[in-house]
């Protein structure tokens, strides 16, 4: 049984879908609270093994396009660094991230400055910044040697 949390999720999400086109499908719904439900930044094969065990019959290609649905909505955010697989994050708003070498984890940084970090570097003379990154590099508390 939906809990009114969940009712929430669904009816903010329908209506994204609603006025950006698309169908809020038992799929993309199950991707959703997916990734609002973990605190790691997960791959799409990581949210297709999650999903499956509710939904046994969805593929890796379905979960693709509705994390991809979600991104293109504004409801997802899609990080994607070099050569590596990309992830997903259900924070849509300017925050850092800290990724562990070894193992790729992807995990949300708090700042503990009152001023955002974009607001603290200069940008060269004439350039036009249209977003920004910020992202620690190391190791996790499990891979650190």
């Amino acid at each position: 049984m939906p809990t009114a949390k969940s009712k929430t999720l669904a009816a903010a999400l329908k209506a994204k879908f609603d006025e950006q086109g698309g169908l809020l499908t038992q799929q993309r719904m199950a991707v959703y609270e997916y990734l609002q439900s973990v605190e790691h930044h997960p791959t799409a094969e990581e949210v297709f093994l999650a999903v499956k065990a509710r939904l046994p019959k969805i593929s890796l290609a379905t979960v693709y396009k509705n994390l991809e649905a979600l991104v293109a909505r504004g409801a997802a955010s899609k990080l994607s660094y070099g050569d590596a697989a990309a992830r997903y994050d259900i924070r849509t708003d300017h925050h850092y991230h800290s990724r562990c070498l070894a193992c790729g984890c992807v995990t949300d940084v708090e700042p503990t400055a009152r001023q955002a970090l974009a607001e603290q570097v200069r940008a060269p003379k004439g350039f036009q910044v249209e977003d920004y990154r910020v992202e620690l590099l190391g190791y996790c508390r499990h891979c650190k040697q």
